[in-house]
């Protein structure tokens, strides 16, 4: 048993695999577990876009958000312009407050609603942290309202208003100040929910190790073909499977009820983009560093995963993640099937990102297969092939 047990751990592929396994462990706890440091913290780089239509008691409440509010605040002047901006993710939520809000302050038997409105077509994350900042802020809304001595305000704009009904709108504000909580590109339920991130983790799975076969397969052939016919034949048989691969991930989408906001076609062609982008980054580190290369892109896996945005939202993470996460398709892939899947702005720049990375990557793939120098076949070895 002894025997067989050391002739089983003396190839070099068994080596390898206990090696792969023990480097999966090693970067994915480091890359997630700093990756993720600080996210709590970093709650403040979220972005929320104030609309205020009201001159009257409105100018407070914004003075007191921007002064109170942990979160980066703008005030736009129009509720579309703000919405646009939600719409891109230029901004987490709108907050917004109508031109008659301190009119039904005075009014009694009606509540001033303060309307949000948060796109679903985010992390979700994103969608329940802005519940929780809408709840607390008309909670504070409510809170600095009284304890300001509103009735003295609503005296000032309405000098005809009696002190003593101006005092009981004033102990009544508590209770009038709701809120208005609206969506848009609304998702339906947590599959739905959980398909970028997935769609996106099986693609860069599958290209690693389908470009990882292909690497074992190019060795296999040897000196039977010549380099550029060897490149050639993977490149097309590539594309090929990122075209296929594409048609039976987004088919299985809708077939088993996922939401696609922008239609079939989109969704697969876009899917073959960011699955033929993920091919050529994986393939590229391969033909840099042979079977190493796999050590890069298990290195790799992790990365996109934390800094894509699928799991938690860029925003959050720390300025060295965010940073990387340009460079990375998976930042470009999550952002399309977001917009694709949920809704959300055309994916033309995702397209463009997503093009640029996989011509990047097949440039330095030729440029190394054709620099690489093929290894002779000995003479004895290279009889025994032609005998």
């Amino acid at each position: 048993m002894k025997t067989t047990i050391l002739g089983f751990l003396k190839p070099a592929t068994t080596k390898v695999g206990i090696i792969t396994a023990v480097m999966f462990q090693l970067l994915f706890s480091i890359i997630w577990m700093t990756g993720y440091a600080g996210v709590t913290d970093n709650t403040k780089n979220l972005r929320i876009a104030i609309v205020n239509e009201d001159q009257g008691m409105g100018n407070k409440i914004v003075d007191n958000l921007k002064g109170n509010l942990p979160f980066h605040t703008e005030v736009v002047s129009s509720n579309e312009q703000a919405q646009s901006m939600l719409n891109e993710r230029k901004v987490q939520m709108v907050l917004y407050i109508s031109a008659n809000f301190s009119k039904k302050l005075q009014t009694q038997g009606q509540t001033a609603p303060i309307t949000y409105t948060i796109n679903e077509s985010n992390p979700s994350m994103t969608k329940s942290i802005m519940q929780a900042v809408a709840g607390n802020v008309t909670a504070t809304v409510n809170k600095e309202a009284v304890a300001a001595g509103t009735s003295a305000v609503l005296m000032q704009m309405n000098p005809k208003l009696p002190a003593e009904q101006a005092g009981q709108i004033a102990q009544g504000l508590s209770s009038k100040v709701v809120s208005d909580i609206q969506s848009t590109n609304k998702v339906k339920d947590m599959p739905n929910q959980m398909l970028p991130m997935m769609l996106v983790l099986a693609s860069i799975v599958g290209t690693m190790i389908m470009g990882m076969n292909f690497n074992v397969t190019s060795n296999m052939l040897g000196a039977s073909l010549s380099k550029s016919q060897k490149l050639v034949a993977r490149l097309a048989i590539t594309v090929f499977a990122a075209v296929v691969v594409g048609l039976i991930g987004s088919s299985m989408v809708v077939a088993l009820g996922g939401h696609v906001e922008k239609g079939y076609l989109a969704l697969w062609a876009f899917q073959s983009l960011f699955l033929l982008a993920f091919a050529l980054v994986a393939q590229m580190f391969l033909t840099l560093f042979g079977n190493a290369g796999m050590l890069f892109n298990i290195a790799m896996l992790s990365l996109q995963l934390v800094s894509s945005g699928a799991i938690v939202p860029r925003e959050l993470l720390s300025g060295f993640y965010h940073t990387l996460s340009e460079a990375f398709p998976a930042t470009y892939a999550v952002n399309g099937l977001m917009n694709i899947l949920f809704g959300g702005p055309a994916v033309g720049k995702e397209v463009g990102f997503l093009f640029m990375i996989s011509g990047v990557a097949l440039v330095i793939d030729v440029i190394v297969v054709v620099l690489k120098k093929t290894k002779r076949v000995p003479a004895v070895e290279h009889r025994a092939q032609t005998a």
